[in-house]
């Protein structure tokens, strides 16, 4: 995929992103989430950082530790989150992009990838975690038609296996596939989430 078209297919899961975080309300943010462990609240700090962290990456600072440093979260959730996802795709648009290297040290063993990688990378984790925060606010999911197969090839690129056991793992392991079609249920389940969380 060309590198302009995988920045648009990025553009829109990062706005499609905001549009849920925008439905959040305080009383949400101690909410359960498909993310094990963590608070709807955990999870905005999680993504927001993320955003500044691929942000400072883009921009040729990404080995600047501070960047990918989780905050605890503010008095205006939905406002930081919205303002940093509006920074990683300004930060993505800038020239020269295409064809920098981004630093990405919370990836091991290897930290440096050409930019087509890391759009992809920033990519499908705001699928899921799209996916997320409308589990966790029991909302409808829609994923835009155009996106779902950009972003399951990417999620079946994923590698699979004991890597996703380790503290700090992304995803967890894939689950067994079901014979469902939908492009969204197969991402989750290949990234291991259950697209019928929270079980009834």
């Amino acid at each position: 995929m060309l590198i302009n078209e995988l920045l648009g297919h990025h553009r829109a899961a990062v706005r499609a992103s905001i549009a849920i975080v925008s439905q959040v309300q305080a009383d949400d943010l101690g909410r359960p989430t498909p993310c094990a462990e963590w608070t709807l609240a955990d999870l905005l700090a999680h993504m927001t950082v993320q955003h500044r962290g691929f942000a400072a990456a883009a921009r040729g600072r990404g080995g600047d530790r501070t960047a990918w440093q989780v905050r605890p979260i503010g008095p205006s959730p939905v406002t930081e989150y919205a303002d940093a996802a509006e920074d990683v795709l300004a930060a993505f648009a800038e020239p020269g992009v295409p064809h920098r290297e981004f630093h990405l040290p919370e990836f091991r063993p290897v930290s440096h990838f050409p930019a087509a990688q890391a759009v992809g990378f920033h990519l499908i984790d705001y699928v899921v975690h799209g996916w997320d925060v409308a589990r966790s606010l029991r909302l409808p999911y829609r994923l835009a038609p155009e996106l779902a197969g950009p972003a399951l090839r990417i999620a079946l690129a994923v590698p699979d296996g004991d890597n996703r056991l380790a503290p700090g793992a992304a995803f967890r392991p894939a689950l067994a596939r079901s014979d469902d079609a939908d492009p969204l249920h197969q991402i989750l389940t290949t990234l291991g989430r259950s697209p019928d969380w929270p079980q009834a």
